[in-house]
């Protein structure tokens, strides 16, 4: 399979996801290749009418969105989310996910924690049989009690 292909792919089950959102809604946006395909198709709908507000969870995100034309709710407000789209990096058979190896894993998780309805557009190719086989497991950690979660997970690397 050709990355237009995997790229065409991509985009119809980002559009597929799309679907969901109704006029009203504040949506989480996801980060990475297919949360672009997402951002892309609700700019689409915006334009034509819809009237939602978006959570970003990168600022490439929120430029993303700026450019598509869906206002953006502050993020240092408190918020509540109607739905959220991203994708994973891999997907186990269980549908447990492994997300945030592009780099905003705290952000996406909150969004998702955050929404009432949390959807995962993935490929073919992200599914795996047991996860982390082919993918290191993305760990973010911030300043505040860094120590001891460093101290953690050198304990369960030693065990």
């Amino acid at each position: 399979m050709t990355r237009l292909d995997l790229d065409r792919l991509k985009r119809q089950a980002a559009l597929k996801a799309v679907e969901y959102v109704r006029d009203g809604m504040v949506v989480g946006l996801g980060t990475g290749s297919t949360a672009k395909h997402v951002i892309t198709g609700l700019g689409e709908r915006v334009r034509a009418g819809l009237k939602i507000r978006g959570v970003p969870t990168s600022h490439e995100t929120a430029d993303l969105a700026r450019q598509a034309g869906i206002p953006l709710l502050d993020t240092d407000n408190a918020w509540i989310i109607d739905v959220a789209i991203d994708g994973a990096d891999q997907v186990d058979p269980q549908l447990n996910l492994v997300k945030g190896g592009g780099g905003a894993l705290l952000k996406e998780k909150i969004v998702a924690a955050s929404a009432r309805q949390f959807i995962v557009v993935v490929d073919h190719t992200k599914q795996v049989p047991h996860l982390g086989n082919s993918f290191p497991l993305p760990i973010e950690v911030i300043p505040f009690g860094w120590g001891s979660t460093a101290r953690q997970l050198e304990a369960i690397g030693n065990s």
